[in-house]
């Protein structure tokens, strides 16, 4: 067998295996970087140069920058200000979505995006009483659509301009596929508010329903009307007093659950301690069992101002603060004591503001009262100090957390950091000041400089799967230039489209090109249709670019197969779906794809 019928029959066999799923994709693209060079076509050494490949080291850093954002809350942040936008507006809510999507997936990894997203969208689902299959799908495709907005919005537009770079070719700018990329979204939005009338089906999420959730937790503990704030006005004889000169528990009945203070960057929860000294307009949050005449006379005495709290303060809240179960077992340190003599909140960092016996809560004061085998006691605090709470065994056994726990920002306060951060990363890619990866890895260094992400989660959020992938599948493209596999394949595209028209050469690549991506990787198929697209522009003596530029647009519109792409299969379940749904709905949509970039495409890159 020829060098070349080696490399096909390889090549043959990767597809195969990534049409059946199994082995993994990044199995799959291990065995191929250990069989390619068995053809002689390549060394070893090749077929392992990806790991050194500039784009490769890019896409892990941009996972790194998205992990930053999440921790630091600024998705969740999105979705908080998206439903506060769309109201009661399903339409204005998919418009929202979808735009939020593409922007954030431009410059971060769509398939986190979509994974960040998910919960967010569940959750706004579950409060409009909408399907989650009416948003599920707008959101996936609009993270597939934001490969074609920026340079760094997905692996195959990275792919492609590093293609043009062997050739010594200009590559990409950040923004060359904004062009066609805005016009395209703007039409799947039109598009995805007629289309989601298709997709309705009722569904329920099981265990986001059993799971309990923080305005569970305060009916259960009868807490509502009891949440107040008090503002110290300036002139208050409190300014200056540490919290333990005050004993407020003992003589007023009120425990402080947290202190709101202006910040560096707003006003931030500060946890209240012993020592905790209090400044002129802090408001201070407060669970009052004092009756409402004892609570004006201490305001008038201390120059405070009253600030009821709205219903469900400790919800709207949940990133600051966050409540707790914990009950005590048999054997606990704390049995026989009060709270005060346990020295609860000074050894926790929490306040205690529930305690039930049996399925009752207890009124009146809690702190004097001596805990029991079977207390169930309610803690307020912060999210760390109540995960904290697990490693103390010996004197409680924490419960369930409830479900807003799975979407707090463990670094909140350092969104501003965060966000500045992406700026000067983005920044310094529009305008070229240093190169793309450099940018990137600067971006990642300062990131864990701010603290805004640690080494142990910078690598948790590297998808090593992905990079494994595009790492074995980049041989391929030299073995088949080496071989005369490409030539023969442009050969083949050109007779196909003979003496027609460049624009059915386009056409042409773009049908191949998605074709592929259904079954294959889109970012393998980029590594494989790039040396194609600039061969046929090579034998048609026309301008590479606009032939590579649509085999990067044509890889992002492989909408029709939920395997087709990871961010597709991520919403098959939260959505519902089934296989005939992505047909339905994405096949109408990349026939408008087709149309629009085979039409876009020569006007903004010439050939």
């Amino acid at each position: 067998m020829t060098p070349l019928i080696w490399v096909l029959a390889l090549l043959a066999a990767a597809i195969v295996m990534f049409a059946l799923g199994r082995p993994r994709m990044d199995v799959v693209a291990l065995m191929m970087v250990v069989a390619l060079p068995a053809t002689g076509v390549i060394t070893i050494s090749e077929a392992l140069a990806g790991f050194a490949d500039p784009n490769v080291i890019l896409i892990a850093a941009l996972f790194v920058l998205g992990e930053g954002l999440v921790r630091t809350g600024v998705t969740q942040r999105m979705g908080d200000w998206m439903q506060a936008r769309a109201g009661d507006s399903e339409a204005r809510l998919i418009i929202i979505l979808m735009l939020s999507t593409a922007v954030l997936s431009s410059i971060m990894s769509s398939t986190g995006v979509v994974a960040i997203f998910i919960p967010i969208v569940l959750r706004i689902a579950s409060r409009m009483g909408l399907a989650p299959a009416r948003l599920m799908m707008p959101l996936a495709l609009a993270a597939m659509i934001s490969g074609m907005t920026t340079l760094v919005a997905t692996p195959p537009n990275l792919v492609v301009h590093g293609e043009l770079v062997r050739r010594g070719l200009e590559g990409f700018g950040f923004f060359a596929f904004a062009p066609f990329g805005l016009p395209v979204l703007a039409l799947a939005i039109g598009y995805m508010l007629v289309a989601r009338r298709w997709l309705g089906r009722a569904w329920q999420d099981e265990g986001a329903a059993a799971a309990v959730s923080l305005r569970d937790l305060v009916r259960d503990y009868a807490l509502e009307g009891r949440e107040m704030r008090l503002r110290i006005r300036p002139e208050s004889k409190l300014v200056g007093r540490r919290l333990d000169q005050l004993g407020l528990r003992a003589s007023q009945g009120m425990h402080v659950v947290a202190i709101e203070r202006q910040g560096r960057f707003g006003r931030e929860m500060v946890v209240p301690r012993a020592e905790t000294q209090l400044v002129a307009n802090d408001l201070l949050l407060l669970d009052v069992r004092a009756d409402q005449g004892a609570l004006e006379a201490f305001c008038r005495a201390n120059a405070l101002n009253q600030t009821p709290l709205p219903p469900g303060y400790f919800s709207d809240h949940q990133q600051e603060i966050g409540l707790a179960q914990v009950i005590l077992p048999p054997g606990s340190q704390l049995l026989g004591k009060t709270l005060l003599q346990a020295e609860f909140r000074s050894r926790h960092d929490l306040t205690v503001i529930g305690l039930r016996r049996g399925i009752e809560p207890v009124a009146g004061r809690i702190t004097d009262l001596p805990l029991r085998a079977g207390d169930t006691l309610l803690v307020v605090g912060r999210w760390r100090a109540i995960r904290r709470l697990a490693e103390a065994r010996r004197e409680m056994i924490l419960l369930d957390l409830p479900r807003e726990a799975a979407n707090v920002a463990p670094e909140a306060a350092r969104a501003p950091l965060a966000l500045g951060v992406l700026a000067l990363v983005v920044g310094l890619m529009v305008w070229g000041i240093i190169p793309n990866v450099q940018a990137a890895l600067l971006g990642c260094l300062l990131m864990g400089l701010f603290r805004c992400i640690d080494i142990a989660g910078a690598y948790r959020a590297i998808n090593w799967q992905t990079l494994v992938l595009i790492v074995g599948m980049l041989p391929f493209s030299v073995a088949l230039q080496r071989t005369g596999g490409v030539d023969i394949a442009a050969d083949a595209l050109v007779a196909l489209v003979g003496a027609a028209s460049p624009r059915f050469a386009l056409t042409a690549i773009f049908v191949v090109t998605t074709t592929l991506s259904l079954f294959i990787s889109n970012t393998a198929t980029a590594v494989l249709m790039a040396p194609v697209a600039l061969a046929i522009a090579d034998t048609l003596g026309l301008s590479p670019y606009p032939f590579v530029m649509t085999v990067a647009l044509a890889a992002s519109a492989a909408f029709m197969t939920p395997v087709a792409s990871p961010i597709n299969t991520l919403v098959v379940g939260p959505g519902n779906y089934r296989f005939v749904d992505f047909v339905r709905i994405g096949t109408p949509l990349w026939v408008i794809n087709l149309l629009v970039l085979v039409a876009l495409v020569p006007l903004v890159l010439p050939f």
